[in-house]
């Protein structure tokens, strides 16, 4: 490597240069750089807030102008108190059969329908991809009176498998998959065709490997969507030993409505799965955004 390329590599490493060869100045760099900042706070801000908020004593006030960010008194108590008032493990549990289930299907069953829509030619094909393009028009709302009545008449209502079925395929993921096989080429699927490969082989042996990052994205929006969902379980459950973690939580506004750092805490408990998550997925997740890439 030239002394000239390391120059330039040392230059970009620094951010004095971008990869086009612009180069920037100091008041560039600065409004670059406060934007970040701002973008920081306005994102991770309320959630470094309501933890900080979560370990704060009894003696620290939490209505002080200017706030105080640092608790004084920090102490886990009031996490004690979250799990002793509400069973937080079968909340934890009932989610986690939810939202595994959700992604599971999700995963599965956006794969066969995008891997169709892509890839192979039936009659019906451009009608069947318009239905998943408008069903992304239509609000969830709009048809929550139909879902339940559908699942009082097959007699599903109060039950985690009511929960599921909704958002057990969703339209969105669908559309995410068939954008991630029509990235492949189709010399690949002709190739293998002629040594006798069948749709199915195609499928499991060539395109889904080709597709992972597209997979764990579509994954990981299925999990935070059943994990984060109120809404529908709050209207298809009654019985509280089979609330998920979201409604049951909600106990805590009436319980302790002036007390919000056990409220705080019972939102970091709920919110500690889906940052965990994300971490073990994070380099998949930004992987799917361009996907298409076929591996040797």
């Amino acid at each position: 490597m030239t002394a000239e390329a390391t120059s330039t590599r040392v230059r970009r490493r620094r951010g004095y240069e971008t990869k086009d060869g612009y180069r920037l100045r100091g008041p560039e760099l600065a409004v670059r750089y406060l934007l970040l900042l701002l973008v920081l706070a306005i994102t991770v801000g309320p959630f470094v807030w309501q933890f900080l908020t979560s370990i704060k004593g009894v003696g620290d006030n939490l209505y002080a102008i200017p706030p105080i960010w640092l608790p004084k008194h920090a102490t886990g108590e009031n996490y004690a108190r979250v799990t002793s008032i509400v069973p937080v493990l079968s909340f934890v549990g009932n989610s986690l059969i939810v939202a595994v289930s959700n992604v599971a299907i999700n995963v599965i069953g956006s794969a066969l329908a995008g891997y169709a829509l892509a890839r192979l030619r039936f009659r019906g094909r451009s009608l069947a991809l318009s239905v998943f393009v408008g069903a992304l028009l239509i609000p969830g709302e709009a048809s929550i009176i139909a879902l339940l009545q559908i699942m009082n008449s097959v007699h599903l209502t109060n039950t985690l498998v009511a929960v599921v079925l909704p958002g057990c395929i969703g339209a969105l993921n669908v559309l995410l998959m068939r954008n991630a096989f029509l990235a492949i080429p189709h010399e690949i699927d002709e190739a293998a065709a002629l040594d006798g490969a069948n749709a199915w082989r195609r499928l499991w042996n060539i395109a889904m490997p080709a597709v992972t990052g597209t997979l764990a994205v579509v994954g990981l929006m299925s999990f935070i969507g059943s994990w984060d969902d109120f809404l529908w379980p709050l209207l298809v459950l009654t019985d509280t030993d089979k609330y998920t973690l979201t409604i049951g939580l909600n106990y805590l506004q009436s319980t302790f409505a002036g007390d919000p750092r056990v409220v705080a805490a019972g939102t970091i408990i709920a919110v500690v799965p889906l940052i965990i998550l994300f971490i073990a997925l994070q380099r998949q997740f930004f992987k799917g955004v361009g996907e298409g890439a076929v591996k040797g």
